[in-house]
């Protein structure tokens, strides 16, 4: 790729937007340099759009993509978390390396169409189909390694351990694919996994634990240890009531308290869901600097509860967004789930609201664009910066409310007012992967995915 010169009618920077915005991108993709347009200037592309910081997806299993929707057939019976797990193992047996990257590079493909550059992968489908290793032990992952490369994403890559059915319990038949029974295993798959990730392009690997019910304190204990400094730690903690009742009953302790009782928390852990806390685990994560995922398509999807988000962020709280079960991809809709949840429940239309910062959809966009890095591991001082790829999502100015909105208004206008509709395309480390709204390998990735999905007949 030749060094490029684009041209947008406007880019938000740290200190606002700036007006006729020429950005430079070298031959790597990052950006060079960003000013405003001189008059009969040189330029490579005129894009008739306003740039925003690209969306940053904290929280995937790419997997599940091939269930969304498929779940709620309930015949009568009462249906909930727990039930909709035993789907998801169902879905889970039956997906081959070659069935995970078709469904996958779909996936990822969708995201770039909604504006996401980047996924943080939550990954614990490890095995074979009998349970037993992969020749190869990280198969599954180089899948989605290679279905983040043709959608032309970012992957942080997050190997998952996980090892028990449940608080001291065995697992299950149905986890056969997901589980490591020697934590060394485990390892080797994590080194394995770097390995890999060293012959792609923008893929690195983070590490995790599915949950606190799924690894024994010795085993999370020794897993945070092999981590590297400031390397993106993930787990799922306090989603379900049940999850809670259980961690009382067997620990003594909710699931947030008792991690924190047991495990050194930083700034580099991300505790997806944390639904259900208390004012004292609240300020746990507050006082650590840790940083909380959340995924409120999902979390409604399956009943889990409301996170609750105001009291977290009047103090500052880190936090990202995810799309989890993929029954949602839409960023600005994810956003939108989270500022009306507290809205209903407090009476108040102030969610994102800071003191310094009236523009409440600007915070939320910096707000998880800036969570969401940190999630992948890639923590930057600030967005569209100088030696960074350069990763945009485009908003079309033919737009009819775009078209007539001022700058100052202009994010919350996205952000409440409109929808995917009015992204023109999305720029991944400096060149257009999807351009009037289609992304740039759609027809053969639809095709493969298509053929996929009849082959397994599970839809």
């Amino acid at each position: 790729m030749k060094i490029q010169k684009y041209l947008f009618k406007a880019l938000l920077t740290p200190e606002g937007w700036l007006e006729q915005a020429v950005v430079t991108v070298d031959s790597l993709g990052k950006i060079e340099s960003i000013k405003e347009y001189i008059a009969d200037e040189t330029i490579d592309e005129r894009v008739e759009g306003y740039a925003l910081p690209s969306f940053q997806n904290a929280h995937s299993h790419a997997f599940q993509y091939a269930m969304a929707g498929l779940a709620e057939y309930h015949e009568g019976q009462t249906d909930d978390f727990w039930s909709w797990r035993n789907a998801m193992y169902d879905l889970a047996l039956r997906v081959s390396p070659e069935q995970l990257e078709a469904i996958a590079t779909q996936l990822y493909a969708q995201m770039a169409c909604m504006g996401y550059t980047a996924v943080a992968e939550f990954h614990y489908l490890h095995h074979q189909h009998n349970g037993k290793p992969f020749e190869n032990t990280s198969e599954m992952g180089q899948s989605l390694m290679r279905a983040a490369q043709r959608a032309g994403l970012h992957l942080t890559l997050i190997p998952i351990l996980y090892q028990q059915g449940g608080i001291h319990q065995p697992p299950n038949e149905k986890q056969r694919r997901f589980i490591h029974a020697e934590i060394e295993d485990f390892f080797t798959l994590i080194e394995s996994s770097k390995q890999a990730s060293s012959t792609f392009e923008r893929v690195n690997i983070g590490i995790g634990a599915h949950s606190i019910r799924a690894v024994n304190l010795e085993n999370l204990r020794r897993l945070v240890a092999y981590r590297l400094p400031n390397q993106a730690f993930h787990i799922h903690i306090a989603e379900q009531l049940k999850e809670v009742e259980d961690a009382q009953r067997n620990l003594k302790q909710r699931p947030v308290e008792w991690l924190f009782s047991n495990i050194e928390i930083d700034q580099h852990f991300h505790l997806v869901h944390a639904t259900h806390i208390t004012a004292k685990e609240m300020e746990m994560i507050l006082t650590s600097r840790a940083n909380v995922v959340i995924c409120p398509s999902t979390e409604a999807n399956l009943g889990d509860g409301i996170f609750p988000f105001n009291a977290f962020y009047a103090k500052n709280g880190n936090w990202s967004i995810g799309t989890d079960s993929h029954i949602g991809l839409n960023h600005l809709e994810e956003l939108r789930w989270l500022d009306y949840g507290q809205r209903l429940i407090h009476h108040q239309r102030t969610s994102f609201i800071h003191q310094v910062q009236p523009d409440g959809a600007q915070n939320a966009l910096i707000s998880s664009w800036k969570g969401g890095r940190n999630a992948m591991g890639l923590s930057s001082a600030h967005f569209f910066e100088i030696g960074d790829y350069f990763d945009a999502v485009v908003i079309d100015t033919s737009e009819p409310l775009v078209a007539t909105t001022s700058l100052k208004h202009l994010c919350n206008t996205v952000l409440y007012a409109q929808n995917q509709s009015m992204i023109y395309g999305t720029i991944s480390a400096g060149k257009w992967i999807v351009k009037q709204g289609k992304h740039q390998h759609a027809e053969s990735i639809k095709k493969n995915f298509v053929e996929t999905i009849h082959k397994m007949a599970n839809r």
